[in-house]
């Protein structure tokens, strides 16, 4: 068969490469065209990205893809595959504009500090903005050759059915996050904490993993209210919503209980690992100033921590978070109960017995 190749004149063997680009051009445009269609019938975020890279993997079988979509606060982040996650966080931190990195949420991995990752060069990196009214967006890729035209055809038209699809989602997440956002401080309601915990719970026992919750309020807000008045005391409530967030892990769960009350799913998270996580966001908190009318606040925070236990029964665990609350109360707030170096100190006098047998 070589040899019978070999015979063909140079003009039939361009002719019969274009018939050949032509095809794949054509057999290409069915594929995007299909995946057009399945985009539209996503009900999802995490959908319709995930059509966008079948796609894109289809017809031009990438080396890197990512999904980057920005947030009030921070950006959702799909990525394909997870060992380029270090190279690619320093381009998303620059061109969004973020602090760190725990302003990413990862939508399809749960990463670990120990993991390989892989380098690669900025000058083989391409990217598509997405704009939209409510949504704004970005993709980024690495190929191993250039894009040829038609490549480029392809991707245009996938990403404007894409930007479409987004924004009609978006527009229908914004309706349905009413239902679940406490308005005030942007996290979870208490009827959305519910949910998210019968969930958390179902989850931790199916898979046998540790779940803990803590629960905080803030130490004599009345008199914040009463001095400064109640637009102050939202602004207090804003604040540290916003500081507690921002120093938790992306996959906790974080609503406002009621009130100056707010408490936090930790799933996977063990009494003591709960513990000292409290125990850092109330001397966060007790450290913070808030300025409302050239007038300064300060504000404690009184935290109690429950861990599931074998029945896995969800009032018991809100209500021993509630009860360990109340005693932080008693012991003169801004403390964590049960108290973290009081636990310590058991463990240790239990290693010291185990030692000494």
């Amino acid at each position: 068969m070589k040899q019978i190749l070999n015979k063909i004149p140079g003009k039939m063997a361009a002719f019969f490469s274009m018939v050949f680009k032509i095809a794949q051009t054509q057999t290409d445009h069915k594929t995007l065209a299909s995946h057009i269609i399945a985009l539209n019938q996503k009900t999802s975020s995490i959908q319709i990205i995930n059509e966008v890279a079948a796609c894109l993997k289809e017809i031009m079988n990438y080396r890197l893809f990512a999904f980057v979509i920005k947030k009030n606060d921070g950006v959702d982040v799909w990525l394909d595959p997870r060992r380029y996650k270090k190279s690619l966080e320093k381009i998303i931190l620059n061109d969004f504009s973020l602090k760190n990195e725990k302003s990413f949420n990862y939508l399809n991995h749960t990463f670990h500090s120990d993991e390989l990752e892989k380098k690669f060069s900025l000058k083989d990196l391409v990217f598509y903005e997405l704009e939209e009214k409510n949504c704004s967006s970005r993709i980024y890729m690495l190929q191993d050759e250039n894009l040829s035209s038609p490549d480029e055809e392809i991707v245009n038209l996938l990403l404007q059915g894409c930007s479409a699809a987004l924004s009609r989602l978006v527009k229908i997440e914004k309706l349905e996050n009413a239902a679940v956002i406490d308005p005030l401080t942007g996290c979870y309601n208490r009827r959305e904490f519910v949910n998210q915990l019968k969930r958390n719970i179902a989850g931790a026992t199916r898979h046998k993993n540790d779940l803990s919750l803590f629960m905080f309020d803030l130490d004599y807000f009345k008199k914040v209210n009463d001095t400064y008045g109640h637009l102050a005391g939202d602004k207090v409530l804003k604040e540290i919503s916003s500081l507690v967030q921002n120093n938790m892990r992306t996959n906790d769960i974080f609503a406002r209980y009621g009130g100056e009350e707010f408490i936090a799913i930790l799933p996977e998270t063990g009494k003591i690992k709960a513990m000292e996580l409290a125990d850092r966001l109330r001397s966060k908190i007790a450290k913070k100033v808030i300025t409302y009318n050239g007038d300064t606040i300060k504000i404690t925070a009184s935290f109690g921590v429950a861990e599931m236990d074998r029945c896995a029964d969800m009032e018991k665990i809100i209500q021993d978070a509630d009860t360990m609350l109340y005693k932080a109360k008693l012991n003169g707030r801004n403390i964590v109960m049960p108290g973290l170096i009081r636990v310590m100190d058991n463990q240790n006098q239990i290693q010291r017995k185990i030692k000494s047998v």
